[in-house]
């Protein structure tokens, strides 16, 4: 075949590349924005820093229904004695829907079984 000559497969494997590509973005961009947001420098995704691994949090609220709002909630207001005695201070810089986003990502990261 030469080359440069497009096939109905060398479009459908271009759109499959491109979809393969964004699947990954939303977990990368959350990460960038749990950086930007501070949320790194207490935690990490698999072990305990000045505050519970996000491992740690998503495996705790495995199954709850309400667990992604009210994630997003002490993201925002911050939470005490939840992981101890050490309390989240609450961080108003971050919007709601960034703490929505933030809460979904961390919820994402259940380690696998």
């Amino acid at each position: 075949m030469p080359v440069g000559r497009r096939t109905p497969w060398t479009a459908a494997l271009a759109l499959l590349c491109v979809g393969l590509l964004c699947v990954g973005l939303p977990a990368a961009a959350s990460e960038q924005l749990a950086a930007r947001k501070a949320c790194l420098g207490c935690h990490t995704v698999a072990s305990a820093r000045v505050g519970p691994a996000f491992q740690a949090v998503a495996t705790r609220y495995a199954g709850d229904a309400g667990a992604l709002e009210r994630l997003a909630r002490k993201v925002r207001e911050g939470s005490r004695d939840t992981w101890g005695v050490v309390p989240m201070p609450p961080n108003p810089r971050v919007s709601e829907a960034e703490a929505r986003e933030l809460a979904r990502w961390v919820l994402a990261q259940r380690p696998a079984r």
